[in-house]
């Protein structure tokens, strides 16, 4: 299954399908063979980088789609 990242409006990061997490050293976290997780956005989980639903009543932000402008050409 293909890894789909989804922005939670008011909420987390929802990651589902084949996918790892690793910390800044590239050490992978023990998912327990997890296909899906939520990662906090809003900083107030004790369980970071996971959500722990800390955001509840907390954290607003709307989610809507859009473009990124293009990425720069290459010179050369």
């Amino acid at each position: 299954m293909a890894t789909v990242i989804k922005v939670n409006s008011n909420g987390s990061l929802r990651v589902e399908g084949d996918f790892s997490i690793v910390d800044a050293e590239g050490t992978p976290f023990d998912l327990q063979g997890r296909t899906t997780v939520s990662l906090c956005r809003c900083n107030l989980s004790k369980n970071r980088p996971f959500c722990d639903g800390s955001h509840k009543g907390c954290f607003e932000h709307e989610v809507k789609a859009f473009s990124l402008p293009p990425l720069p050409k290459k010179e050369g």
